[in-house]
């Protein structure tokens, strides 16, 4: 096995990771062609090499990462939040409450 660095957790052993796939730019859904949509989602580049990756982190912080890994030796460079990327709701917090902090005077 690997280790990935997760960027809010530090380095972690990959099996606490979920592969998403190689980062792609996903097409303009108001614009995109059925081919072009058939090739982002069925067409993947398959790189002996360096390529970039998105990976979640269930086992940790829950958040996806982005990571820059070679498929042959998996060596990793740093990694970064996730291009679009949002952070969890954690559990008890509701969307849109305040904080707790903002209702004090």
């Amino acid at each position: 096995m690997f280790r990935i660095p997760c960027p809010y957790c530090g380095p972690r052993d990959a099996t606490e990771f979920r592969h998403q796939g190689e980062s792609r730019n996903r097409p303009d859904p108001r614009t995109v062609t059925r081919g072009q949509w058939r090739a982002y989602l069925y067409e993947k580049d398959n790189v002996a090499g360096w390529t970039r990756e998105n990976w979640y982190h269930g086992v940790g912080c829950r958040r996806f990462i982005s990571v820059e890994r070679n498929t042959v030796t998996n060596e990793t460079r740093p990694a970064a939040a996730a291009a679009g990327a949002v952070d969890p709701v954690l559990p008890g917090a509701e969307a849109g409450a305040p904080d707790a902090d903002s209702t004090r005077r």
